[in-house]
């Protein structure tokens, strides 16, 4: 099952997704200006004037977290745009079925929905399939500045930009702060320490378990073996778009992934957790470590499902060296059906959502991660809960995505990573296959 498919979790009070509507995995360090011109952003150097735009515009999109955050969006995007008149439109919560529903829906034609949200995921498949407009030339620069680092970049297709990013999601380090207390443990900044911390609380008998993570074959493996591997210094695909991942660093970061195994840090059973699989047994006082998103910490709290309440403490994921490390991005985007017939009122209804009310709103209320660096950044916002405090330490890094082959070349990861964490080939066997399958995937489908 991919990530973008898993169960959705419900938080009491605000909701964050799981997994229904948890379109993979990521978040940011830098929470200054974000895609930009970098990532062939240019647009416009004008000013849009929004306050022109009229009419009436369907959105796409299937039920996010808590079940009013769409009303309360609409409303209070017609009570600044008067002028224009934003219809719903409910879509599948299964991120394939949303998926297949708007393929076959824009590819036939259709000039509606005007604006969807969608995976953050999509932008080169949807791209290349001419089921998104490029929003490049349609807003000026200075609009994709608003974005924490590396948010446009995972949006981006050839230079062009597909999607506005709606609200992220992140990867974080979970932990036990009262077995780190008893232990006389710090909290851990590098992988190395989480593995000897793990071990110690193993051996001392604190725990059974010292660290859990996702290790099945499934795309959330893609998303943490990525983590290690930008950590280590590698990449999947090269700046021609060629397969990379044969390499010193990948090896690395396979290796360490591998040790967390044999080292009995990690339950070999690992190689069959999905979030929900690995979550479990943290919330379940099994485990001291676990790699996780955002919507642990509400779990954790939660009596009904945790018994650790009041126990967990959260960090940006380490990196080899010390210090914040990177996450995968996850979360969904707004783009545009290139059929529309009401883009300036598309473009202001983007422009809004992304803007610092209405991120503010997604914070506060609903508890999801803000994509405006500003607002991620905003004091009031860090208060909403720990996880907001600190997101914007961490490293957002977009899986190789910008493919519209980019299944194949996920699976071609996931399927060989599991392959070595499961022992039956080794890290450098399971490099070598991953780089001629995805060598193969990308000459069928290209860049």
């Amino acid at each position: 099952m991919k990530l973008a498919t898993t169960k959705t979790v419900a938080i009491a009070g605000s909701v964050l997704m799981a997994g229904g509507l948890l379109a993979g995995c990521g978040t940011s360090s830098n929470t200054t200006a974000g895609g930009g011109n970098s990532t062939g952003a240019s647009g416009s150097s004008s000013p849009v004037n929004f306050s022109k735009a009229s009419g009436t515009i369907i959105w796409a999109a299937p039920p996010i977290t808590h079940t009013g955050l769409r009303a309360d969006m609409i409303a209070a995007f017609e009570k600044k745009y008067p002028n224009i008149k934003v219809t719903l439109q409910n879509q599948a919560s299964n991120t394939d079925t949303n998926k297949a529903s708007l393929t076959t829906t824009i590819g036939g034609g259709s000039a509606t929905p005007d604006v969807y949200m969608g995976d953050v995921i999509w932008p080169a498949q949807f791209a290349h399939a001419q089921l998104a407009m490029s929003l490049s030339s349609k807003l000026p620069s200075s609009f994709w500045n608003r974005f924490s680092k590396g948010l446009v970049q995972g949006a981006t297709y050839k230079g062009n930009v597909y999607a506005a990013p709606f609200f992220a999601d992140s990867g974080f380090l979970w932990y036990r702060k009262d077995l780190l207390k008893k232990a006389h443990l710090p909290v851990p900044t590098s992988w190395a320490q989480v593995a000897s911390e793990a071990a110690t609380l193993q051996k001392d008998g604190y725990v059974k378990y010292g660290y859990v993570w996702q290790g099945a074959s499934y795309e959330g493996l893609t998303c943490d073996f990525m983590e290690y591997l930008t950590d280590a210094g590698g990449q999947v695909l090269n700046s021609k778009g060629q397969a990379n991942i044969d390499t010193p660093q990948a090896l690395k970061a396979l290796t360490f992934m591998r040790g967390l195994i044999t080292s009995g840090v990690t339950p070999s059973a690992v190689t069959t957790f999905q979030e929900p699989d690995s979550e479990n047994v943290f919330l379940q006082g099994q485990a001291a470590f676990q790699r996780n998103w955002s919507y642990v910490w509400a779990d954790s709290q939660n009596p009904q499902n945790s018994k650790i309440v009041g126990k967990v403490g959260v960090t940006v994921l380490p990196t080899f060296g010390g210090g914040p490390g990177y996450s995968t991005i996850g979360g969904w985007d707004l783009y545009v059906n290139p059929h529309t017939k009401n883009l300036p009122a598309d473009l202001a209804f983007i422009n809004w959502m992304t803007g610092t009310q209405a991120q503010t709103i997604l914070a506060t209320k609903y508890s999801e991660i803000p994509t405006n660096a500003s607002v991620a950044n905003n004091p009031k916002v860090k208060a909403v809960s720990p996880v907001f405090n600190i997101v914007s330490q961490t490293h957002y890094v977009a899986r190789p995505s910008y493919t519209p082959n980019y299944a194949a070349v996920s699976k071609a990861i996931y399927t060989n990573v599991n392959a070595a964490l499961a022992g039956s080939v080794t890290p450098a066997q399971a490099l070598k296959q991953a780089q001629a399958q995805i060598t193969s995937a990308l000459s069928n489908g290209g860049l």
